[in-house]
C-alpha cells in the first residue's frame, strides 16, 4: 500500500504554532485524514473513537486513547512525548525542573493504551541550564518534538520502516494527582523547598497554590 494512500488520524494540541505546522504537513501529504485538536478537558468525539485506518498520530496532545482505539491503527500509532524516556507521563517537565535535571529531551515511541508505555521509535536530548525554566524547556521540547516529527514522517512518505532504540521507559508514569500534589504549598516547608516548587510549577503564571482548611490560596506571580 501506498503510504499516500494511508488513512491517518491526527491528534494534536489546539492554539499551538508546531502542531499547527504539523497539521499542514499532513494535509498536504495524506488526503485522507481526520483531524482533531484540542486541549486536555476536551473530550474526543465519536469520529475520533470510532476511526478505523492505518496510521494513528499525537502530537503534544493531553489524552489517553483506549486500547481499542490504538489497535484500529492498521499500520502504527506513535505519539511525539515533551519529555524524555526518564520523564513518562503528564508534568514531566515540571517533575524534570524540580529534580533540577542537567539534561532532558523528547519521545518518539509507539502507542499503548497505558500512557508513555510503547516501545521507543527516537529520543532528542538537550542540556538544561540553571537559568532555565518549565516555559524555556517546554518550548526547547517543542522545537525538538517538530524536528523528529518531519524525520519519523519523512520516514513512513518514503515507505520505510520506522527505527527502534535501545532506549527505555525508567519509570511509571507520572499521573495528575502527583502534578497536583507538586503544586501545593504546605505549611513548615522550607523556603528553598518552597521556591524549588514555585519555579517546577510555573509556566506563564504560577500554579502554586496553599491549602488552608477548604479555602485554597493561589499564588499570583512568582516570589
Amino acid at each position: 500500500m501506498n503510504p499516500k494512500d494511508f488513512k491517518v488520524l491526527f491528534l494534536r494540541k489546539k492554539d499551538n504554532e508546531y502542531a499547527q505546522r504539523a497539521e499542514s504537513y499532513i494535509k498536504e501529504h495524506f488526503p485522507y485524514t481526520l483531524i482533531f485538536s484540542g486541549g486536555r478537558k476536551d473530550k474526543l468525539p465519536p469520529e475520533v473513537l470510532n476511526w478505523k485506518g492505518d496510521l494513528i498520530i499525537s502530537f503534544i496532545s493531553s489524552w489517553i486513547y483506549p486500547q481499542q482505539l490504538l489497535s484500529n491503527a492498521g499500520f502504527a500509532a506513535i505519539n511525539f512525548h515533551p519529555g524524555s524516556p526518564e520523564y513518562p507521563g503528564t508534568g514531566c517537565t515540571n517533575f524534570a525542573v524540580y529534580n533540577g535535571e542537567k539534561e532532558y529531551g523528547i519521545t518518539c515511541h509507539h502507542m499503548n493504551a497505558t500512557v508513555d508505555t510503547g516501545n521507543i521509535i527516537q529520543v532528542k536530548r538537550f542540556p538544561i541550564k540553571e537559568e532555565d525554566t518549565v516555559y524555556t524547556v517546554t518550548q526547547h521540547c517543542y522545537k525538538l518534538i517538530e524536528e523528529s516529527f518531519y524525520e519519523i514522517m519523512g520516514l513512513i512518505v518514503k515507505g520505510e520502516p520506522l527505527p527502534l532504540t535501545n532506549e527505555a521507559w525508567k519509570r511509571k508514569p507520572y499521573t495528575r494527582k502527583q502534578l497536583d500534589e507538586l503544586c501545593q504549598i504546605q505549611p513548615g516547608m522550607s523556603k528553598e523547598e518552597i521556591n524549588k516548587r514555585i519555579k517546577a510549577t510555573t509556566y506563564k503564571t504560577p500554579w502554586a497554590f496553599t491549602k488552608i482548611g477548604k479555602h485554597i490560596f493561589k499564588l499570583t506571580s512568582k516570589l
